[in-house]
């Protein structure tokens, strides 16, 4: 768990009781948007749009960055190995290596727009969130390997109503590619299928479980539990508290 100190700090915690059992270091964030782990490379990526990069920790606490030239927002790991950085104001998806080569970048399609996070699934097709609060489309799209069309999408005009988001900000995906959705100003989990049809809330903004405004999804495949970020209130560029809900699924 990342937490924006007087030195920043990725906390380390026990998936079992949730112990803390230490805290790296890492210098030089100015501005973390999201964080990633890779379970090959024994490593976290963190996105700073602050200063443009990706700063990589290893589990030893060696940390290096590099650039991506673009304003980073959502991060993934592909069945590659590779990270995938989702930059918002140029909607580019740039995949790079676990060392900071830069492979590809695919441009996506011009009704993409603000796309916030993206996932790749194993046919090499992409889920990506897109719609930030003032734009009139929220949705889930599934755009194509080669980044130039989308295939399918949930979601549409901004609402609260079922099949509508309000800033959905942050994806997760169980090893059946089901696809779960971080509605931000919904409060609310939403669950879709592998081709996006709608099956659910896996958290509702009336769950007593959930307090504040959930930011950030992270799947664990082998325990089956999905971590929830959530944050209080946006107040003067910065999240107010946060913690992390686990809910079975």
């Amino acid at each position: 768990m990342l937490r924006g100190k007087e030195r920043d700090q990725v906390e380390v915690y026990d998936v079992i009781n949730y112990r803390l059992l230490r805290r790296l270091i890492v210098p030089n964030i100015r501005r973390a948007t999201d964080m990633t782990s890779c379970e090959h490379y024994r490593c976290v990526y963190i996105a700073d749009d602050g200063v443009e990069c990706i700063h990589r920790l290893n589990v030893q606490g060696a940390f290096t960055r590099w650039a991506v030239n673009d304003e980073p927002s959502g991060l993934s790991v592909n069945a590659a190995h590779n990270l995938l950085v989702t930059c918002t104001d140029v909607r580019k998806v740039k995949e790079f290596s676990s060392h900071g080569d830069l492979l590809r970048e695919l441009t996506l399609p011009d009704d993409v727009i603000n796309p916030l996070h993206a996932i790749q699934t194993r046919n090499g097709e992409f889920s990506v969130c897109h719609g930030n609060r003032d734009d009139p489309v929220h949705r889930v799209c599934k755009v194509s390997a080669d980044g130039r069309y989308v295939i399918k999408s949930h979601g549409g005009q901004r609402g609260s109503d079922i099949g509508q988001y309000n800033g959905p900000r942050h994806l997760a995906v169980d090893n059946n590619e089901f696809v779960f959705v971080a509605d931000v100003d919904n409060r609310r989990v939403t669950l879709l299928s592998p081709t996006l049809d709608y099956i659910g809330q896996v958290v509702s903004r009336d769950d007593p479980t959930l307090e504040w405004y959930p930011v950030r999804l992270c799947m664990d495949i082998r325990r089956r539990r999905l971590y929830v970020v959530e944050n209080e209130l946006f107040k003067e560029g910065v999240w107010t508290a946060g913690r992390v809900v686990v809910f079975s699924v």
